[in-house]
């Protein structure tokens, strides 16, 4: 029992180095810039491929070419992230965070497709480490002795962190920058160039981790992903911008990956979502992360939300006309494509109600999208009920989910709310990928078809388009009404909205559950249109495609959500149609939608249309 013990604790710590070198990188780009970086997983995987490519050029058999590859690699990679950092998000720093994420998304789809073009599709296996290729035995079992060397750069790595950040000039500019950056500022440093090494340096450790892996794993075009998830969750656990909280809660999740496999393995796939669910329910800011000093926007620099003027109103009922006469004059693929737009728009739609008005961005909407398609699908399965009871249980389902879920989540803001939504959204997804009685696990439920009168394409896609613009504008009324304006208030200052006797908590609760509820509806129309569920309806892709969608039209527009849901869904079913690298040209076209357009679609437009009635009026 003992050695099994002693086993599965030393490939706990293991896992723990190569997930510390990632995350601790992630930690300090988002300590100092505030960027919530998705494309560190991506950069993750660029030095796993670079490293395959530079070992086997120098002569995997020498200890010389297999080290000198690997830290060419990860200096390659920080290069990478330094000409990231100067190109796209130097000129968006002063937009809205949010979109920042949505420019490193971009960067994701751009680096898949490059290293998909460069390196094939094929899982590329990497050497060992030179001298590092036998085991050894430890109470009588075999333990590899690269395993051993990971587990000692953990430490290392950590000890020279912490020497660089105490000892030296730049690194007490990184930790003041972390505390308080516009204080930093204030003091004369140049932070345009501050910003560039503690970017290009993550980058470096990123790769870095990337490169180590290649003795232990294959490298594949999906490692990106499966990176990014859990150093998101080792940087919130430990606390935004602590590396030594990142290594503990490094730590602390190997470990229970190494234990839970053995003990829980039913709950595997979801045990670090549990763990950061529980960390920060208990401590908002992560296991050493503390209240960050100071900031360089606050919610104040968002414009306001105003009700649509005489112009906005004609253009959105032009739209709305165009879209009822649509199948009359289009072909039944494109009404196909017509229902799922609308369908997203509204999804879209319900996460632009805690977004905007409420502030509460959130990583895990596709929940409520998924409960709701669960509810009607499992209506008509055991319950037997025909579409239309069916349409009306399912948004409940995902109503009450939200209601317990927001309970935890609204006691919580910005990123930490985020990663608590993308917690409870992986908990859900767990459960009806393993529930495998109920809801078929990842085989689905099959069947779900609508009621004869809505089989026809033209009859469901009325019916969605009526649910769907009936459910916008009642999101709209609320936005514009009390609930709205308390909402607003509880966003802009907080502490001043409970002076005048706004209950904030509650307040940010409701919009949590009527967003819930709104997304309820757009998933049960979508489990009828498909005619099936799957677990994927509300996986972590299904929430960032929602995520785009909003920041993509405008955070702080009404419309922006559903310009959004139109121009990155139907951009994206375009592009696959036309080149196989559809995900480079899609990612161009976010960057470059970001730099030019850092208010969103909707947002650039008035911004554009108010510059020049100014300059009119001037």
């Amino acid at each position: 029992m003992f050695d099994l013990i002693l086993t599965q604790s030393l490939n706990g710590l293991a896992s723990a180095s190569s997930l510390f070198l990632v995350a601790s990188g992630l930690s300090i780009i988002f300590g100092v810039t505030r960027i919530v970086n998705f494309a560190h997983g991506s950069l993750y995987m660029l030095g796993a491929y670079l490293a395959v490519t530079l070992v086997n050029a120098l002569g995997p058999a020498s200890g010389l070419g297999f080290w000198g590859g690997v830290l060419l690699a990860a200096l390659l990679v920080g290069l990478v992230g330094l000409v990231i950092e100067v190109t796209v998000l130097r000129r968006i720093y002063q937009a809205p965070e949010l979109f920042q994420l949505l420019a490193t998304f971009g960067i994701v789809l751009m680096i898949q497709d490059i290293a998909l073009a460069s390196w094939g599709a094929e899982d590329r296996l990497g050497p060992r480490a030179p001298g590092f290729k036998s085991f050894v035995i430890l109470f009588g079992n075999r333990f590899p002795t690269y395993e051993l060397l990971l587990i000692a750069i953990g430490p290392v790595v950590l000890a020279l962190l912490w020497l660089l950040f105490q000892k030296t000039r730049w690194g007490v500019l990184v930790r003041a920058a972390t505390q308080d950056r516009e204080m930093v500022g204030a003091l004369g440093v140049n932070q345009r160039l501050l910003f560039t090494s503690v970017f290009a340096f993550g980058a470096g450790l990123a790769g870095l981790g990337g490169a180590l892996q290649l003795p232990r794993e294959a490298v594949t075009l999906h490692m990106d992903l499966a990176m990014i998830s859990e150093a998101f969750v080792v940087v919130v656990v430990g606390g935004l911008g602590s590396v030594g909280g990142a290594y503990l809660a490094a730590v602390l999740i190997g470990i229970l990956h190494a234990f839970g496999i053995l003990i829980f393995p039913k709950i595997t796939l979801v045990l670090v979502f549990l763990v950061m669910a529980v960390v920060l329910v208990i401590k908002p800011y992560g296991l050493l992360g503390r209240r960050p000093v100071g900031q360089t926007r606050g919610p104040t620099a968002e414009p306001l939300l105003t009700p649509a003027d005489r112009a906005t109103k004609l253009a959105g009922l032009v739209a709305l006309l165009l879209l009822v006469i649509a199948p009359l004059v289009t072909p039944d693929y494109l009404l196909l494509t017509l229902t799922e737009l609308v369908i997203f728009a509204l999804f879209a739609a319900s996460l632009h109600f805690m977004m905007g008005p409420g502030g509460m961005a959130s990583f895990g909407h596709a929940a409520y999208f998924g409960l709701g398609a669960y509810g009607a699908a499992l209506a008509v399965k055991w319950l037997g009920a025909p579409m239309e009871p069916a349409l009306v249980f399912a948004p409940f389902l995902a109503g009450i989910a939200g209601l317990v879920f927001g309970w935890f989540c609204v006691r919580l803001s910005g990123v930490y709310l985020a990663m608590l939504t993308l917690a409870f959204a992986q908990i859900a997804w767990a459960t009806a990928f393993q529930w495998v009685d109920l809801t078929g696990g990842d085989n689905g439920i099959l069947g779900v078809w609508p009621s004869g009168w809505a089989v026809s394409k033209t009859a469901f896609y009325y019916l969605a388009l009526m649910a769907c613009g009936v459910a916008v504008l009642a999101l709209r009324f609320a936005i514009f009404s009390p609930l709205g304006y308390a909402l607003r208030a509880a966003r802009d200052n907080p502490l001043r909205a409970e002076a005048i006797g706004i209950d904030v908590m509650r307040v940010q609760w409701v919009a949590f559950t009527v967003a819930a509820f709104a997304a309820g509806i757009a998933g049960a129309l979508f489990a009828f249109f498909k005619g099936s569920v799957f677990p994927t309806y509300m996986a972590i892709p299904r929430s960032v495609d929602a995520l785009l969608m909003v920041l993509l039209g405008g955070v702080q527009t009404v419309s922006g959500p559903i310009v959004g849901a139109f121009a990155y869904a139907g951009l994206s079913e375009q592009l696959t149609k036309l080149t196989m690298y559809w995900r480079f040209a899609l990612g161009l076209a976010i960057v470059l939608l970001v730099v030019l357009f850092p208010r969103g679609l909707v947002g650039g437009f008035l911004a554009l249309r108010e510059r020049r009635l100014a300059t009119e009026g001037a």
